[in-house]
């Protein structure tokens, strides 16, 4: 039985998950959790990359305790984020986070040497002012001294990957959430680089998921006591390894995966990019196997997420608030999530409440009807984002699947099918760290195909149906 270690991180949580395919079918279970804050210094917004190296490194050292015997290892994280290294292959620093504000502006200063409708023809990618390109611009501007400096910058799930082999690689999937990359060759745009005063060479060599960059280097192999583990770059956008494990039976679905931002969208054999992906929004992302998927990005729980951190009143137990909200009466109002006064408040309850009063909505009373105020907002943004997919996509939507922790949310899921009109099938909830595992699987030669992928994920989970409800 191949077994294999998917190292799952979060933009608010990680996780290390042990996977082995036994008869066909992908077995898993949990070997560590751990938190992964935002750190505030001086008024700037940081990941603390060495503190996400040790939880690897000490998930590696539980698997020698429990003599557990490795084929390989996986990550896969966020995306948008980097990492520069100095020449002695280090950390310069850690690295900024998207949600630092520091980019805003940004965009509309780029547009200035490139132009906006330029920027989406060349890489079909949705503009979010913390997209990499726009993190990248800004810190050329502010004269950054860690990029000035840097010899390589390495994505999140790349440079944790060097960390522990010491090679440098760019990998396809997080690189196309950069808006630095033509999806139609999957290779860098050297205008875009140019205009940012970068080369390629400054990034590392561009692999595609299910490749085995190398093995953990001597050093992790001292420190850990593990021996020469192979380390694959699965597909290291976190949404590409969850996308990769929805159970579809056909290709005429759309997938949401629903957890601190919801993702929403299809899979597609190339990418899309017209006027109207344009006027829309709509991103053209990597996928495995050379898919393209095509979707929008929602601000997703982070709503939810930020309540619960200033409520005194609520219960802990998250199942209770979400029983108590629903038996709560609607008020009926409807938030945009992805307003851009919710993006990272001082206060997410005080943000709420401006935007009802600016919109004239009712503001919502207690943590009850807040709570169920965001699941019907969270609704009614999945019913019109999936409008705009069905307006470009080349077949017919029947299905919806819904993939991660917001799959166990039942009235959320409820909702969403009563919305969007269609069956809303949820699951897998650990659907990422599965297409980490598989993606490892393939690397290792124990999976074929995409289609024989599916067929595992299909044998390996249980999903349940909500039918649309008037």
């Amino acid at each position: 039985m191949p077994t294999f270690l998917a190292i799952d991180l979060g933009a608010t949580s990680g996780r290390s998950i042990l996977g082995s395919l036994d008869g066909g079918c992908l077995q898993q279970r949990e070997l560590t959790r751990f938190d992964n804050p935002i750190i505030e210094v001086n008024g700037r917004f940081f990941w603390d990359i060495f503190a996400l190296y040790n939880e690897i490194i000490k998930a590696l050292r539980l698997c020698v305790e429990q003599h557990i015997v490795l084929d390989s290892i996986g990550i896969d994280t966020w995306g948008v984020d980097f990492v520069c290294f100095g020449a002695e292959g280090l950390p310069l620093r850690n690295p900024r986070c998207y949600r630092d504000p520091y980019t805003d502006g940004a965009m509309e200063r780029f547009f200035e040497s490139v132009p906006r409708e330029e920027v989406y023809r060349r890489t079909g990618i949705q503009f979010m002012n913390f997209n990499s390109l726009f993190q990248l611009a800004q810190q050329r501007y502010d004269d950054d001294s860690a990029l000035r400096a840097a010899e390589k910058i390495l994505f999140i799930p790349d440079a944790l990957t060097y960390m522990l082999t010491g090679e440098a690689v760019c990998e396809q999937t997080i690189l196309s959430t950069s808006q630095l990359m033509d999806p139609r060759t999957g290779d860098f745009d050297p205008m875009l680089l140019s205009a940012l005063g970068l080369s390629a060479d400054r990034f590392g060599r561009k692999v595609m998921p299910g490749t085995v960059v190398g093995h953990l280097s001597e050093s992790v192999q001292q420190m850990t006591g593990m021996g020469s583990v192979p380390v694959v770059a699965v597909a290291g956008h976190d949404t590409a390894s969850a996308v990769a494990a929805v159970p579809a039976q056909d290709e005429a679905f759309a997938y949401l995966s629903c957890g601190t931002w919801s993702l929403l969208g299809i899979e597609s054999p190339r990418p899309v990019i017209s006027q109207q992906t344009f006027d829309l929004n709509l991103t053209n992302e990597g996928g495995v196997f050379g898919t393209t998927r095509l979707l929008k990005n929602i601000c997703g729980l982070w709503l939810l997420s930020r309540c619960q951190q200033e409520w005194t009143d609520a219960p802990a137990d998250v199942r209770q608030l979400i029983a108590e909200a629903m038996q709560s009466p609607s008020c009926g109002t409807l938030l945009n999530p992805d307003d851009a006064s919710f993006a990272n408040p001082p206060s997410m309850l005080k943000a709420i409440e401006n935007y009802c009063v600016a919109t004239q909505q009712a503001v919502p009373q207690g943590y009850a009807q807040t709570t169920r105020c965001i699941f019907e907002s969270l609704a009614n943004r999945y019913r019109e984002v999936l409008d705009m997919l069905r307006s470009v996509a080349p077949f017919e939507i029947r299905t919806l699947h819904v993939i991660g922790g917001g799959s166990l949310n039942e009235p959320l899921m409820q909702l969403t099918a009563n919305a969007t009109g269609l069956p809303v099938v949820a699951g897998p909830a650990e659907c990422t760290a599965m297409g980490n595992m598989l993606m490892q699987a393939v690397a290792v030669g124990a999976v074929e195909s995409h289609k024989h992928l599916r067929q595992v994920i299909a044998r390996s989970v249980a999903t349940k149906t909500y039918n649309p409800k008037k």
